[in-house]
């Protein structure tokens, strides 16, 4: 089958990129590797999306993904290896080996969360070293675990795992926080919750399952024992397998603008993917919008 449109990922770009393309009468197919509803899932609670004071991010992904089902966009649980363009229509391939047509395709594949690059950091990952609070917060209940960042993801981390482990360091390379003044001064009224400022994790412990980390806080190293450490510095695009239909800058980011088109006639951009000075629940529904109507529009005029 000729799709209109494929989108690639199912978070809340692509997701309310296949509202608007189905609304507009054109067929869809949204191409997720993962979960649909993307990593809003993650986040325990989610209070800064217009319409809702609080939900979580597993309900409000539920509902997204509903949406684009309900008004009938077609869902594949698949990893896309490449895209390429054909004659008169995009070719996505998938590691299964499967392939599917589409007019225009529109990359919404969000990004990743960042190592912390520290030695053995892969070795440890699923023993100890985690980059899900909400994922594997709960093999942690009553231990002492430890939360790297300084942005909201972090802080919501740390106020989550506060509930159920009996320690949370928050460690932290600045003296400040980038995320939410509200979050931060919660946190620090926590009795089981020590902010861990100026500092920076040099050293995993343990050999087959993480037993502690070593910081260097203002020029002192110092042991943390905790069984857990969850990694929230950021994420990364991963848009390698795209980078002969778009231009990527130095991060590795999709060099669109607003427009969410790219150097490729009938192949577009949204969500945390792109680069752009934002990376936030409503710009990336935003994106999924505007690259959708700019699909149809580049459909229309075929």
């Amino acid at each position: 089958m000729l799709y209109d449109i494929i989108v690639i990922g199912g978070g809340p770009a692509g997701l309310t990129a296949a509202v608007y393309a189905r609304r507009a009468g054109k067929t869809v197919l949204i191409i997720e590797k993962n979960t649909f509803g993307g990593q809003i899932t993650w986040s325990p609670r989610v209070e800064n999306f217009p319409g809702f004071a609080s939900i979580s991010g597993t309900e409000l992904g539920d509902l997204m993904t509903n949406q684009a089902m309900d008004q009938g966009a077609e869902v594949e649980l698949e990893e896309v290896s490449a895209v390429t363009d054909g004659a008169g229509c995009k070719l996505v391939h998938c590691v299964s080996g499967a392939e599917f047509q589409a007019r225009a395709v529109i990359l919404a594949t969000g990004a990743k969360p960042r190592p912390l690059g520290v030695e053995r950091e892969e070795d440890l990952t699923g023993s100890g070293v985690n980059y899900c609070a909400v994922c594997d917060g709960a093999f942690y209940a009553g231990a002492p675990v430890a939360v790297v960042g300084g942005g909201n993801s972090a802080l919501q981390d740390a106020m989550l795992l506060s509930e159920t482990c009996s320690k949370v360091y928050l460690i932290h390379r600045r003296d400040s926080f980038r995320g939410e003044q509200k979050l931060a001064e919660a946190l620090s009224g926590k009795a089981n919750v020590e902010l861990v400022l100026n500092a920076s994790v040099t050293e995993l412990l343990g050999a087959d399952e993480l037993s502690g980390v070593m910081v260097e806080q203002n020029g002192v190293q110092r042991r943390l024992d905790v069984e857990g450490l969850f990694v929230a510095v950021g994420h990364q695009p991963d848009n390698a397998a795209f980078s002969a239909l778009l231009e990527l800058d130095a991060r590795g980011y999709a060099d669109s603008d607003e427009t969410c088109r790219t150097l490729t006639p009938g192949f577009f951009v949204a969500g945390d993917c792109r680069k752009k000075g934002v990376h936030q629940l409503t710009t990336a529904v935003a994106d999924g919008a505007t690259a959708a109507l700019a699909a149809v529009n580049y459909i229309d005029t075929l």
